[in-house]
């Protein structure tokens, strides 16, 4: 198989000299962090994807234990999410003293099937967490109804998803909150960094005091002085820089531009690859635009002669930087310790055994896409 000269990763950053030039300008001003960057940010990210209001935070998982702080869960508490995410998604959980509860995933979306959770509601539980996984929305209207009938909060896991639609709606704008992710790899980058959005002003006031120690102003203060500040709850030092939020405000102009080139990379593999025996496409839900952040295949290895390592470990040969998303979380040590068992989501865990992602990002060519696909070809018989 012919080796690319420089490695092709499954995911990177696009920035350019107005990136660069927002960053330097904040560097040179007199704010590097609590200046005016952080809530230009929050106000363009709410603005864009059509909520009333937007907290950022140091980092993604960050912002996901502050959405589970918000949302009141604490000991005795469940939350029901999917085994297929990165397990920043039900440590924010365990963080404020709750349970994670998985149900199993929908077998065309990979997404967590509402039907599933049903099951899996109790008198304990208190929140339902859906994940966008590979930037495709969740089935949201049958969760918002699910959380309705049985006073629930939704936390849309949306890492993935910044710029898709989910029935004419951008992701962010329906459930009670949403978290975003800023990753590298992610559709926009500030480095590192998260955001929840949210419609609910309660939510975003508890969310701005649990980034910042517990610590806000007061009516009081003003009868104090300036300088006076409380400290109310046990928060967290979780707030975004004024360096990283200059990035991100240069990167959200060119969003629309970069998921749609995600778009187009994912058209181009489904028509190259179409009719391949052995691999099983990515499916898409009427009525959404999936943000594409990944490009996910299926092996059927009763047709592929080789073991999906076997493929992985040819593609990486070639340079190919394919992945596989995601281990399911509960058969990672630290949750069996827990309790947990393999088993308990068998469409979760069979997706996890057959799961291929292929390299997807703006700056990727069509010669790329070419590439990936002959290596691919290859690589399976």
């Amino acid at each position: 198989m012919k080796k690319r000269e420089n490695f092709l990763s499954y995911g990177k950053q696009s920035v350019d000299e107005m990136d660069i030039a927002a960053v330097v300008e904040t560097l040179q001003s007199p704010f590097l962090t609590q200046g005016p960057r952080v809530e230009e940010f929050e106000h363009a990210v709410a603005n864009y994807v059509g909520a009333k209001y937007a907290v950022a935070f140091a980092n993604g998982t960050a912002a996901l234990h502050g959405a589970c702080y918000a949302a009141g869960i604490g000991e005795g508490d469940e939350v029901i999410t999917t085994p297929i995410t990165f397990a920043a998604t039900s440590n924010a959980v365990l963080y404020c003293g709750g349970t994670p509860i998985f149900a199993d995933i929908d077998e065309n979306t990979y997404n967590l099937d509402p039907h599933e959770v049903r099951k899996k509601i109790t008198s304990k539980t208190k929140a339902i967490m859906p994940v966008d996984f590979t930037g495709q929305p969740v089935e949201l209207d049958l969760f918002m109804d699910i959380a309705e009938e049985n006073e629930l909060v939704i936390i849309e896991d949306g890492a993935h998803s910044l710029g898709a639609s989910y029935k004419g709606c951008r992701v962010g704008s329906q459930a009670q909150m949403t978290m975003f992710s800023f990753h590298p790899v992610k559709p926009i980058t500030t480095g590192e960094g998260g955001i929840i959005t949210t419609n609910s002003e309660v939510y975003y006031e508890k969310l701005k005091l649990f980034r910042s120690h517990g610590i806000s102003k007061t009516p009081y203060s003003m009868e104090q002085g300036d300088w006076y500040y409380e400290m109310t709850e046990l928060g967290f030092n979780y707030r975004m820089n004024d360096i990283q939020a200059a990035l991100g405000l240069s990167q959200l102009n060119k969003l629309n531009q970069f998921v749609e080139r995600r778009r187009e990379i994912a058209g181009l593999y489904n028509e190259k690859l179409a009719n391949i025996s052995g691999i099983i496409l990515p499916k898409q839900l009427e009525d959404t635009e999936s943000g594409w952040h990944l490009y996910m295949i299926q092996l059927d290895e009763q047709i592929v002669c080789k073991s999906r390592r076997q493929v992985f470990d040819e593609m990486r040969n070639a340079n190919i930087g394919v992945h596989v998303h995601y281990i399911p979380v509960y058969w990672h040590p630290y949750y069996r310790d827990l309790g947990y068992e393999k088993g308990q989501c068998p469409v979760a865990e069979e997706l996890y055994e057959r799961a291929l992602t292929l390299p997807v990002f703006p700056e990727m060519t069509e010669v790329d896409v070419e590439f990936v696909v002959c290596a691919l070809k290859q690589a399976i018989t």
